[in-house]
């Protein structure tokens, strides 16, 4: 199995994602490109210079071939899933109120004495 079998699902799955929970938002995808290319620019960089220390290798027989400097290509990939699933779950999933938000939706406690341990 080559790494670009074994990342297709992956990226499937985080463009799904990534669909879903930015369409409808252009800034939201614009925002996404923009943070995209920052991780993908960082990758490029690190991984070029971990790959040029010898601190890991690829087999050679389960690349594409297509590569950035030192980098393949499927490698730019593991960043690029990670950056669509980040980006569609945060839009997909309920946010969570903050302490501030949730002390103001309740009733106040303090009056009774009750919720701060003591009574």
């Amino acid at each position: 199995m080559t790494y670009a079998v074994l990342l297709l699902p992956f990226l499937a799955v985080s463009a799904a994602l990534a669909v879903l929970g930015l369409r409808r938002g252009r800034r939201a995808w614009a925002a996404l490109a923009l943070g995209g290319a920052a991780v993908l620019a960082l990758t490029l960089v690190f991984d070029s210079l971990m790959i040029a220390a010898d601190l890991f290798r690829y087999d050679d027989a389960k690349l594409l071939g297509i590569e950035i400097g030192l980098i393949p290509l499927e490698d730019l990939a593991y960043a690029l899933v990670a950056v669509l699933a980040v980006a569609g779950l945060w839009r997909l999933l309920p946010a969570r109120q903050d302490a501030g938000a949730r002390a103001a939706a309740r009733p106040d406690d303090r009056a009774s004495g009750e919720g701060h341990g003591r009574g």
